[in-house]
This record gives C-alpha cells, sequence and structure tokens, in this order.
C-alpha cells in the first residue's frame, strides 16, 4: 500500500485545479493534512473579498488528501461550510483537516481555515465513503 505522502503526491500530480489554486501541501499523513495557499485578485468576488468557493476549495483539497491518505479510494459523500471571517488578496490561508472519526466505509472529518494571523475564516466538516480500492 502506498504512504500517505506518495498517494497525496499522485493526487496532487493529477489535481489541475488544486495546482491553479496555487496550494502547496505543507504536511500530510494518514487522516491528516495542512495544506496552504495566497489569495490572488482573481478569486475574489464583487466586495473585493475572497470568493466562498477559493476557502471552499482548500478545505476540499485538504479533506481528500487527508482521507485518501490511508492507502485507499475515498470521496466526499457530504460537506458543509462556515465562512466566519473574509479574506483578502494577498493573504495567505491554511486548511488544516483532522480526522474524527473512521470506519471500515466512512470517514468523518474536520478542516480549519485560518489566514496568517491564525484567526478562523472558515469550519470545514466532511465525510467520505471510503472504498475497497487501494490506491
Amino acid at each position: 500500500m502506498k504512504s500517505a505522502k506518495e498517494v497525496v503526491d499522485t493526487m496532487y500530480n493529477g489535481d489541475a485545479f488544486s495546482q491553479w489554486l496555487g496550494i502547496e501541501v505543507q504536511s500530510c499523513e494518514a487522516g491528516a493534512c495542512k495544506l496552504s495557499m495566497r489569495v490572488r485578485e482573481e478569486m475574489t468576488n464583487g466586495f473585493k473579498i475572497a470568493h466562498g468557493g477559493i476557502s471552499y476549495s482548500l478545505a476540499d483539497s485538504a479533506l481528500a488528501f487527508a482521507s485518501n491518505g490511508h492507502g485507499q479510494h475515498a470521496l466526499s459523500i457530504e460537506t458543509a461550510i462556515s465562512h466566519t471571517k473574509p479574506v483578502k488578496a494577498g493573504e495567505k490561508i491554511t486548511a488544516t483537516a483532522s480526522e474524527i472519526r473512521k470506519s471500515r466505509s466512512i470517514g468523518i472529518y474536520e478542516v480549519r481555515v485560518e489566514n496568517e494571523a491564525g484567526d478562523l475564516i472558515a469550519h470545514f466538516k466532511g465525510t467520505v465513503f471510503r472504498k475497497d480500492t487501494e490506491w
């Protein structure tokens, strides 16, 4: 079975969207992942703050990498996000995914998205279905 780093490298190399976002993998292990990215001007909305989809996408990638880090294919089946603080262009944001519960077929994860000051800007929860397929 592949290690968490091997799985994340394979996933990231085939993930054009995460690459376009400029996501950088800070750390990864089975059930946990830390990613960061810098918000660019073209990622802002009419209020000149980051579009909600930006923090959502970063958190979703953290969920994917953390849940697949066990070496088994895992696909999200439910996600939710609460945005708690606005982000402007130029700010660096970090998503930290933690496994809350893992069974043979289901995994539940929490992802905290923070700005450079360590303020919570979004709270994300994701549930994944764990397939029998190995990476």
